[in-house]
């Protein structure tokens, strides 16, 4: 988690600073003056259009061909953020930045600082989150690599759409503008490029509101290979959206599973008690695999609820209103006594199965379908104790597990202001 701080002084200039544009930067002393000069000019055209001021501030990570003295020569502050990655660079230079609205753009020369006076506009218009669209804007010849435009940025876009209805055409756009304290309450730490997609998570969780506006993407100016590492940073994103989605990671996998099992179970049932004509198509081995099934998918529909009720704590997730409503119930007790009741129940249907089986000369059962079920119960009694009590830890440890309004306030006076959401 990010936790670097910055002593921030009153900026020197007569009009306040409305807005920063932020570029992070690492060894890009060819295209700085070129990207400074061109944020300049966006500046001044917001300044003319809106009235208002800004600055431009290089979050450098660790450069070593003199970026930092460039910056600065070309009227630049500079920033320097000792944790490495992408993500990390803009982070530490939103919280230090002295603008009311952040402008964020990379430092390589690819985009066109102008394109963000119209983001500014959206924010000052209202909007939380102004995204750029390359595919809107424009993309000129060789300026994004045919994987990237056409497998890598459509695909993750579209699972980044599916998980979190984002309704965002270019989810990794590095030319976006948001305003500053959401951008504090959002709680960001993605340190790598998995960042890009973080923000559009995040704040999709939050509801807050998003518009995007086109952005061009050009050529960059560098002389060296982008930071940017196709496979690797892929994998990074679509690991991070399946993290910060418990419901399709663990939720949907669990009913789906639970589901199935249920079904070829209940079937079994009926035809065992003579319900259903014949002996039907799920024997000993299709009950096994159903009862493994149930298994798995109660323990994953427990780590959804845990992710879950984790990631509302961490303040990017707003608790549904129907768990709300429901608060009473979730309870630690609650769990233990439903545990306890699935524990006798399978109990008694282990001493049914076993008093059979004595009966029967101790020979083998006829079936052994109530012996899986028995099996069954017994798991889901022992993970719904054990989820219980992992749920009453990541609540706080706290019996309920929805917070009243009484513990959200008590949360809320002892967690500092940049991780409170908005």
């Amino acid at each position: 988690m990010f936790v670097q701080r910055f002593d921030k002084t009153l900026p020197p200039a007569a009009m306040p600073l409305a807005i920063s544009i932020v570029m992070p930067c690492l060894n890009e002393a060819i295209s700085l003056p070129h990207c400074i000069a061109n944020a300049r000019d966006a500046l001044n055209t917001i300044e003319r259009e809106f009235g208002i001021s800004g600055e431009i501030l290089i979050a450098d990570n660790g450069s070593t061909d003199g970026s930092q003295a460039i910056a600065a020569a070309c009227g630049a502050r500079v920033v320097a953020i000792a944790e490495r990655g992408y993500g990390a660079a803009i982070i530490g230079g939103g919280h230090a930045a002295f603008g009311d609205y952040l402008l964020i753009g990379d430092a390589d020369g690819s985009y066109d600082f102008a394109d963000g006076v119209a983001m500014i506009a959206r924010l000052l218009a209202g909007a939380d989150l102004c995204m750029g669209s390359r595919f809107a804007g424009g993309i000129a010849p060789g300026a994004m690599p045919w994987k990237n435009r056409y497998i890598g940025n459509p695909l993750l876009t579209g699972v980044l759409n599916l998980l979190f209805r984002s309704g965002i055409e270019d989810a990794h756009c590095g030319l976006r503008a948001i305003r500053r304290d959401v951008f504090v309450a959002l709680g960001l730490t993605g340190a790598g490029m998995e960042f890009a997609s973080e923000m559009v998570v995040k704040a999709s969780l939050k509801r807050i509101r998003i518009e995007q506006t086109p952005a061009t993407l050009s050529v960059d100016l560098r002389d060296r290979a982008p930071h940017l590492r196709p496979w690797r940073d892929g994998w990074r994103h679509l690991r991070y959206l399946l993290m910060l989605s418990p419901t399709w990671l663990f939720g949907i996998p669990a009913l789906a599973a639970m589901g199935v099992a249920t079904v070829i179970l209940a079937i079994a049932l009926a035809h065992m008690l003579g319900l259903l004509p014949g002996t039907g198509a799920f024997g000993t081995s299709w009950s096994l695999v159903a009862g493994f099934l149930f298994c798995i998918g109660h323990l994953s529909a427990v780590m959804a609820a845990a992710t879950h009720l984790h990631s509302v704590n961490e303040g990017y997730r707003r608790m549904p209103k129907i768990v709300r409503r429901y608060a009473r119930l979730l309870t630690l007790e609650t769990m233990l006594i439903t545990g306890a009741a699935l524990l006798l129940v399978s109990g008694c249907g282990l001493g049914a199965v076993a008093w059979e089986w004595s009966n029967g000369d101790f020979a083998a059962l006829s079936t052994p379908l109530p012996l899986i079920l028995a099996c069954v119960l017994g798991a889901t009694g022992l993970q719904t104790i054990i989820g219980g009590f992992l749920l009453a830890i990541i609540a706080g440890h706290e019996a309920r597990f929805v917070a009243t309004a009484r513990q959200d306030a008590r949360v809320a006076s002892a967690v500092p202001i940049d991780r409170i959401a908005a």
